[in-house]
């Protein structure tokens, strides 16, 4: 026949999703979707509606057949050829319709399946071209799903063989994940072992380090223990030769006195002597004697009140006799080390000597850091001088220069001075006797003492306030505020130091040396103007650390000095001012407070409070060595 009939669809190229003209480039899973999708939709079609045979099948127009233009032109030049397939040709180019469902959205396999189960042909009778082509097309789509089943088959060959071959694959992959846990768990055993062996070696090496450590330090210990007592036995030396010298001295003025008695009792015989010889010279000339005048008997009579009072004028001293004679025996020690000083003075290199120690000594401050180092400093000086005892001297001069002239700064370090001097004192012995000296020297009441005003033994009142410590200057005395304020500097720093107790050192004027001084002052001194400055002072430096040693015996000395010392002070003018402050201290009880600047890093006096029961057996075990200056006698006094 030798023509080529184009079909062409003359409803939409795609309905419902699927394409009725369907591309030739489709894959694999696209045929395999697109089959089951017309699957599924044969199934739900042959469900959903009833084929009918004959007439009852709607019949819509579906395709056109048309002749192409090149046929139209050969059947016009064979026109006159054949007549029958004229008629024939024009039925083509008329063309035939096919009915086809308003559900086209089924696959052509869909509609050729309802042909076949519904009637043998769906269509009218056609022509034979029509047939053949029904046929081919049949048979094609039979191949084409032949070929499509075959592709599966081996798609499903190839996809169990890749199942397979993925299995083997998972299995050696976990075989191989199996090997490789037992590996790393046997690393693991090993690395564990090795650092079990390391840690061992490890506390091996730090068990004998602890233990050289501690044999170094027992070594440590024992040398301490060494040097400790061979200081202790040092500080045993010196103190038995301190009490040997003060046995001397004591011996020596024993003897003294005793040579004093012996004199006045020959001086007694003697004037009874005399008196005898004179009694008998009197009696020869008695009858002279009854002429004797008005005149030249009251001349006698003024005699006898000179001798009189002569006699007693040796009561104008007034004071502890065991702290008088201490003051004496510290004054003789003081004359001859200042007379060697005084001696060597001269030399110009005891005179730049005598220049750093009065360096450092203006250099001491308030902190702990500064005491330690001027003290270490000062025992350096001292001892490595050509004249120790001099240098001794001149150190003691310096820090009491201090107290004579006052800074501003003097009230703040005055306990950092108390500092320094007990611990220069721990390495030079004789430094406290000294220092002590030379305080008593310049202010009386540090003794404590007092001197009566009597005009037979002073002759002026310059010569009385000279004797007390009045500066002159410039043939003047000083006035008596300044006198005052210096002797108040005094107090303060005797006060700071008999309370001071560094650590590891003892204090050789500790407090105890401050209780006595206490009662000595309320025994033996009276209530003046001198007195109270004195009293005050001392009880602001030293009262805290009293109340923390005698509790109890402390507050019955501060009621002694409310009830008669005040009262007495109260009785003379111009003392109001010394005498609130001192009922202050006493109403406020200042001394529970610590004072200002007391307090330095490891410089403490032992916290540990007296307990009164102990105390009253040892405070009045102790008190006929303590020249009765407990508050008993205070009362008896007054």
């Amino acid at each position: 026949m030798g023509r080529t009939i184009a079909l062409e669809l003359k409803c939409a190229r795609n309905v419902q999703g699927i394409a009725v003209d369907p591309q030739p480039d489709w894959s694999l899973d696209s045929l395999l979707l697109e089959i089951n999708s017309i699957e599924n939709k044969l199934n739900l079609s042959l469900s959903s509606r009833e084929l009918l045979p004959g007439k009852g099948i709607k019949r819509n127009p579906a395709f056109v057949m048309r002749v192409s233009d090149d046929e139209m032109e050969n059947e016009e030049c064979n026109a006159d050829s054949d007549d029958s397939f004229d008629v024939e040709s024009r039925a083509l180019v008329v063309g035939t319709r096919f009915a086809c469902d308003d559900d086209f959205s089924d696959s052509e396999d869909s509609e050729h399946e309802l042909v076949l189960n519904s009637e043998p042909c769906l269509m009218e009778k056609v022509g034979l071209v029509e047939g053949a082509l029904s046929e081919l097309t049949h048979e094609h789509r039979i191949v084409v799903m032949e070929e499509v089943r075959n592709q599966i088959s081996t798609l499903e060959a190839d996809l169990a063989d890749k199942n397979e071959k993925f299995t083997s694959a998972i299995a050696r992959v976990e075989k191989h994940s199996e090997a490789r846990r037992e590996m790393e768990k046997k690393l693991d055993l090993q690395y564990q072992r090795t650092v079990a062996e390391d840690l061992d070696k490890y506390l091996t090496d730090v068990q004998r380090r602890h233990e050289q450590r501690s044999q170094i330090e027992e070594r440590r210990i024992r040398d301490d223990a060494a040097v400790e007592e061979a200081k202790r036995r040092q500080e045993e030396k010196h103190r038995q030769e301190k009490i040997k010298a003060e046995a001397e001295m004591q011996a020596r003025l024993e003897a003294e006195k005793k040579r004093a008695e012996e004199v006045k009792a020959l001086e007694s015989q003697r004037a009874a002597k005399e008196a005898a010889e004179k009694l008998a010279a009197e009696n020869s000339k008695k009858a002279a004697a009854l002429a004797i005048s008005p005149e030249a008997t009251a001349q006698i009579e003024r005699t006898q009140a000179d001798k009189a009072e002569k006699a007693a004028s040796g009561s104008f001293l007034k004071g502890a006799e065991r702290a008088l004679k201490m003051e004496e025996l510290r004054s003789q020690i003081y004359k001859e080390v200042a007379a060697e000083a005084e001696a060597l003075r001269r030399n110009m290199d005891l005179r730049s000597h005598e220049m750093q120690i009065a360096r450092r000594i203006r250099q001491i401050s308030g902190t702990t850091e500064s005491v330690r180092g001027k003290a270490m400093e000062l025992v350096t000086l001292i001892s490595n001088s050509t004249s120790p005892r001099s240098s001794t001297a001149i150190f003691a001069e310096k820090i009491v220069s201090q107290c004579v002239n006052p800074s501003g700064s003097f009230s703040k370090s005055v306990y950092a001075y108390a500092q320094v001097v007990v611990l220069v004192t721990s390495k030079v012995p004789q430094t406290m006797d000294i220092l002590l000296a030379e305080l008593n020297r310049v202010c009386i009441y540090t003794v404590p003492k007092y001197m009566k005003y009597s005009e037979s033994i002073f002759k002026t009142k310059e010569a009385y306030y000279k004797a007390i410590g009045f500066k002159e200057e410039n043939g003047k005395l000083e006035n008596r505020d300044t006198y005052v304020e210096r002797v108040r500097s005094c107090m303060k720093l005797y006060g700071a130091l008999v309370q001071t107790e560094a650590e590891g050192v003892k204090n050789p004027h500790g407090i105890e040396e401050g209780w006595a001084w206490i009662a000595r002052c309320l025994n033996a001194l009276p209530a003046n103007l001198y007195t109270a400055v004195s009293l005050q002072a001392f009880l602001e430096m030293a009262g805290f650390a009293l109340y923390r040693k005698y509790r109890s015996q402390f507050k019955k000395i501060l009621n002694i000095i409310s009830r008669n010392f005040i009262t007495a002070l109260k009785q003379q003018p111009d003392l109001a001012n010394v005498v609130m402050n001192i009922q202050v201290y006493i109403d406020s009880k200042k001394f529970l407070e610590e004072p200002d600047g007391r307090r330095m890093q490891s410089s403490l006096l032992s916290s540990e409070a007296v307990p009164e029961t102990n105390y009253q057996g040892s405070y009045h075990h102790n008190s006929s060595n303590r020249d009765q200056y407990s508050y008993q006698s205070y009362r008896q006094h007054y």
